[in-house]
Parts: C-alpha cells; sequence; structure tokens
C-alpha cells in the first residue's frame, strides 16, 4: 500500500497527483497540485533536517546543508517518486515528464500534513521513503553542483559556455527556464524554481547526455 494508512480526506490526495494540465484540461477539476507541492516542499525540508540533525549529531553546518541539499534534490524527488510508484497515480493531460513525479511527491507530503498532521508526516516520510530508499553514506559520494563541474569543463576544454534563462509566473508560480550554450549552441534546458537551480539542471542534463555520447 502507497501511505500504509487510511486517508481521511482523499480529496486532498486527488489533489495532489493532478498535475495542472488536467485541472486546466478539465473544469470539473478546481485545483491541481501545486499549492500542495508548495506546502509539501516545506515540510520534507523540515523533516529532512531534523533527521539529518539527530543523525550526524557531530556534523557541522556546512555538512548538514549540502547532505539535505542532495537529499530533497529535484533529481531525488523524482527518484523517490518513482520508487514508490507515483507515476501509475498521476493524472495530466501535458506530455510527461519526469518533473511530475517529484512535483506530486512534494504535492504527497503536503496532502498527508494537512491531513493527519506534522507527526504522522514524519513517521512517512522516515518509515516508507528515508529508511528505504535512501543511502546517505551512498549520496555523500553523488555529484550535485554541476554547474562548478560545467565551468571545469568549459577550462579544461577550451569551450565558452553561457547561460539565456527566462522568468515564468503562471498563477502565482514563477518558474525559470535556463539554455546552456556551449559555442553558442543551445545544448540542454533546464527548468527549476529558481535561476540557479534551473543553470543546475540545465548542467545536470548535458553531462547525463555527454556521458551516453561517450559510451
Amino acid at each position: 500500500m502507497l501511505l500504509g494508512f487510511t486517508p481521511g480526506n482523499i480529496f486532498l490526495y486527488q489533489q495532489a497527483f493532478t498535475h495542472k494540465s488536467k485541472a486546466d484540461h478539465n473544469q470539473s477539476i478546481r485545483q491541481s497540485n501545486e499549492r500542495l507541492e508548495f506546502l509539501g516542499d516545506s515540510i520534507l525540508d523540515a523533516v529532512v533536517t531534523n533527521y539529518l540533525y539527530k543523525k550526524y549529531a557531530n556534523a557541522d553546518e556546512g555538512f548538514l546543508t549540502k547532505l539535505r541539499s542532495k537529499t530533497v534534490s529535484r533529481t531525488m524527488l523524482n527518484k523517490l517518486g518513482k520508487k514508490i510508484g507515483l507515476e501509475n497515480w498521476l493524472q495530466y493531460s501535458d506530455k510527461f515528464s519526469s518533473a511530475m513525479i517529484g512535483n506530486a511527491f512534494e504535492a504527497l507530503i503536503g496532502a498527508i500534513f494537512l491531513d493527519k498532521g506534522f507527526k504522522k508526516t514524519e513517521q512517512f516520510i522516515v518509515d516508507k521513503i528515508i529508511l528505504p530508499y535512501i543511502d546517505f553514506d551512498t549520496l555523500l559520494q553523488t555529484e550535485n553542483d554541476y554547474k562548478s563541474k560545467l565551468v571545469e569543463y568549459s577550462q579544461q576544454e577550451k569551450i565558452p559556455y553561457e547561460f539565456e534563462c527566462e522568468e515564468k509566473t503562471d498563477k502565482n508560480k514563477t518558474q525559470y527556464f535556463c539554455s546552456l550554450k556551449l559555442n553558442r549552441k543551445i545544448v540542454a534546458t533546464g527548468t527549476g524554481r529558481s535561476k540557479k537551480q534551473a543553470e543546475q539542471e540545465a548542467s545536470r542534463l548535458f553531462f547525463e547526455k555527454h556521458s551516453k555520447s561517450d559510451t
């Protein structure tokens, strides 16, 4: 069972799995999962921060901040959402993207919080997500700063790079779209809630494609 408990307000969970494209397409659906996603993002941050603070009792702030960033990164949330099968519950009309899964994952956290409260949400995140799916030792070895990696690559290969970013606001939600250019040619485009996040995502996508082309 996905949740491990019986939902109280089933509408919250239906909303958590409703992408805005489905809500816009079907006027009988009043709300998408964007507000729940916003809420779940904050709750997830709080739970992960508390968990890491207790797990690594002697670690400094820099270590904890870096590990938390890796744990709640967009890439990680997409992977976690897929592991628990959220794509089977998603309602959408647009072309599918992995980002939908990560967004729905955060929305689910928001739904559980509103339905069951913080303690139950914390229990779900720890028991159903962290313990079975997150290996912090492995995560510590994972490359996360792809933009710094891009700078190194640019210097080594003597290839100039630049980002072209566009800010879009839809229903009070701001997203950034950043295209990475190498030698003035677009090689990857990333999205994020901040310009920095979108640039990181574009850099990550570039290296993902670059590694595949080398194999």
